[in-house]
């Protein structure tokens, strides 16, 4: 009993736990804690990414109501006074500078000489083109000569066997008589009638070679002519190289753009100058692409010269986009007024359509940045605006019209959005 009492007091001896089991406790709680506090941050991170913003002053911001309104739809324009017709001056062979008659400025009148140009290597080779011209038209001439020539002799020689069958036939009917008689020989009257018998049958011979002989000269004929007129037009050509030398007027105008001094060397082809006849002007205007598919040929629209509206229509569409802008080109629709100057800049409107009632808002930098496809809306304090999706129709210089997103009454941010592309709300500040 003693020995069994003593045994349970020290099976009920508690056991103490290791240093390093409290440790593992200890690391735990504070994994779970950092757990637990970057979640927290990450959703309070994302909870201020969705919802960032930006502070501005109030007073650097342009404000605009939209309102029912009637949409004027047109656009602006700075159009440029530029000649109707330009003819331009180049150079057909160049050369060196010779001679100058004219200066810009001047008017010069439809084939008044304006300069001459000094070539040498040219004139040579015109001279050296030219004889070998000149003896291949002689050549040809020859051979169409000789044609000729044969023709005539060909004609020549039958007229001359008929001639000599009419008279041995008379001489043989002469000698058949004498021969009955006994007054010539027998030999002389077979040579007689032998040479006559000669001469027919040599006749067909003849007059075959002759429409042999013709035929190739009527087939040939035409072939010589063609290329004798070939090589005289490339004679005058030839020749006018030199005549190009010199450097007239195609026209009657205004000498412009001109600007040569004597021993100045331009080669062929090099812009020289240029004439502007007096036939008027028009007007070239560089629009925004963003019109680019609503502007058509004859559209209309006015521009303003010394404080009056002149109209005009558009002849003219370049589709081509340079710098984000396409160019059109306006006529006059009455006779152009009078003291217009080349490059001069006149302010209008080109009309697009037709005006139509509906939701307005202020044109403004806002539509670059963010394409008509959002706005900034003020909320009912007017402290702070916030981004909203919109479908914006069409625009002019003043006005844009609103499809949908904003309603009557609402106030929109229209100035320049550059700071405020990635956030979602401005606060306004005092």
């Amino acid at each position: 009993m003693i020995l069994l009492l003593e045994m349970t007091e020290s099976m009920d001896k508690p056991i103490a736990r290791p240093r390093w089991w409290r440790s593992r406790r200890t690391l735990l709680a504070g994994c779970a804690g950092l757990a637990l506090a970057a979640l927290v941050l990450t959703v309070t991170m994302a909870g201020f990414g969705a919802r960032s913003s930006v502070r501005t002053p109030a007073a650097n911001l342009t404000i605009d109501t939209v309102r029912h309104d009637v949409f004027q739809d047109f656009v602006t324009l700075r159009a440029k006074v530029v000649p109707r017709d330009i003819v331009y001056l180049d150079a057909l062979e160049g050369g060196q500078v010779e001679q100058v008659f004219v200066q810009p400025g001047d008017l010069v009148a439809s084939g008044q000489p304006l300069l001459r140009f000094r070539n040498t290597a040219l004139e040579l080779e015109v001279l050296d083109r030219e004889g070998r011209l000149v003896e291949s038209i002689t050549q040809l001439q020859t051979y169409e000569k000789q044609l000729e020539d044969t023709r005539l002799a060909n004609e020549k020689a039958v007229a001359r066997i008929q001639y000599d069958i009419v008279r041995l036939q008379r001489s043989a009917e002469r000698r058949d008589a004498l021969l009955a008689k006994g007054y010539v020989s027998r030999d002389q009257h077979e040579a007689v009638h032998d040479e006559l018998a000669y001469n027919r049958g040599l006749l067909p011979l003849q007059l075959t070679a002759n429409r042999e002989q013709e035929t190739l000269r009527r087939r040939q004929t035409p072939q010589i002519q063609a290329e004798l007129a070939s090589l005289r037009e490339s004679l005058v050509i030839t020749r006018a190289k030199l005549e190009s030398l010199v450097l007239r007027a195609p026209i009657a105008g205004r000498l412009t753009d001109m600007d040569l001094k004597v021993g100045e060397i331009r080669d062929r082809g090099q812009r020289l100058g240029q004439i502007t006849p007096n036939t008027g002007f028009k007007l070239q205007a560089d629009i925004d692409q963003y019109y680019l598919e609503r502007v058509r040929v004859g559209q209309q629209g006015q521009v303003e010269i010394a404080g009056r509206s002149s109209a005009f229509r558009v002849v003219r569409v370049d589709p081509q986009v340079k710098n984000s802008t396409f160019q059109i080109e306006m006529a006059f629709d009455q006779a152009p007024p009078s003291g217009l100057l080349p490059g001069q800049a006149l302010e209008g409107r080109l009309t697009l359509g037709g005006d139509r009632k509906g939701l307005v808002l202020a044109a403004g930098p806002f539509l670059e940045r963010s394409g008509g496809d959002w706005v900034m809306v003020l909320n009912d304090g007017g402290r702070r605006a916030e981004r909203r999706r919109v479908r914006l129709g069409r625009r002019n210089a003043e006005q844009v019209e609103v499809l949908s997103g904003l309603t009557a009454g609402e106030r929109v941010l229209t100035s320049d959005y550059t700071s405020f592309e990635k956030v979602d709300q401005v606060i306004l500040t005092k």
